[in-house]
């Protein structure tokens, strides 16, 4: 039976969360598809990198998170993390029920490749989400002639938390995964993790021309407006949306990169779980 969310209302706003900077790739994304969109965005930095984290702790989180921008009356509520989709999908739409919309950043990208001319795919993530086996599972569900490899690459999460982007650090932990020999054969590239695509630039100056590299968070962006479009909660209104922006922890990092992708007005406020 298809879930009714005939009593939720176009100006209410989209919750967007992550365990920390990544999920602003996404944020952006939809910010950009969306500008008249209100958005709440909460960035659990306290508990970074969820990659590291037991299943148990992860769907703890995403379920408090989840809590909250349900009081905070969001209409969708967009998981802007792979390893929060690939631990606790379920236990947040259980939890939503219709409530609200839920999204995530697996399955658009999983249909999207599954759907177009792909053959051998590697997907990197973080350990959690690569040990769910999630991507593999979503793609060959659709498609199943596309040979798909998982590295897990959990060094590149807390490089990119501390600010080493565009730097020799991430340049030699990108050589020494994207050197793997399980990605040895692909001929695209799935960054399975939000936080990735903040390297984008790097990882592709790795392949050059001989592998295609998936923006996933234009893929997610779209699918999420697709949808909400479908069901007619787009926001009419002229004016920008707002952006609020909560952190389980204030970190210098979250800061400028937040201030680098939203416009140095943006206002950080701390929110304990």
């Amino acid at each position: 039976m298809k879930p009714d969310y005939s009593h939720l209302s176009s100006s209410q706003p989209i919750g967007i969360f992550d365990s920390g900077v990544g999920g602003l790739t996404v944020a952006k994304e939809i910010k950009r598809l969306m500008p008249h969109e209100n958005f709440i965005y909460f960035g659990d930095t306290a508990h970074l990198p969820y990659g590291e984290k037991s299943r148990e702790a992860i769907i703890g989180f995403s379920l408090k998170i989840t809590q909250f921008l349900l009081e905070n009356n969001c209409k969708a509520i967009v998981i802007a993390c792979n390893t929060a989709t690939a631990n606790a999908l379920q236990e947040v739409k259980e939890l939503v029920g219709n409530q609200a919309l839920v999204f995530d950043v697996i399955n658009p990208v999983a249909e999207k490749v599954a759907f177009e001319i792909h053959q051998n795919v590697g997907v990197i993530a973080t350990k959690a989400t690569v040990n769910s086996g999630l991507y593999r599972k979503s793609i060959r569900k659709l498609n199943k002639y596309i040979q798909v490899d998982e590295l897990a690459t959990p060094l590149l999460v807390p490089a990119i938390e501390e600010g080493f982007v565009n730097h020799p650090i991430t340049h030699a932990i990108i050589y020494n995964y994207l050197s793997d020999k399980k990605l040895k054969n692909i001929e695209t590239l799935i960054l399975g993790c939000t936080h990735y695509p903040l390297l984008i630039e790097e990882i592709k100056k790795y392949y050059g021309t001989r592998v295609r590299v998936i923006d996933s968070p234009k893929i997610v962006a779209s699918y999420v407006r697709d949808i909400l479009s479908k069901n007619d909660l787009l926001n009419p209104q002229h004016e920008e949306g707002n952006t609020d922006f909560y952190l389980s922890d204030i970190t210098k990092n979250f800061e400028k990169i937040s201030k680098k992708f939203f416009g140095n007005k943006i206002s950080l406020e701390l929110k304990k779980l």
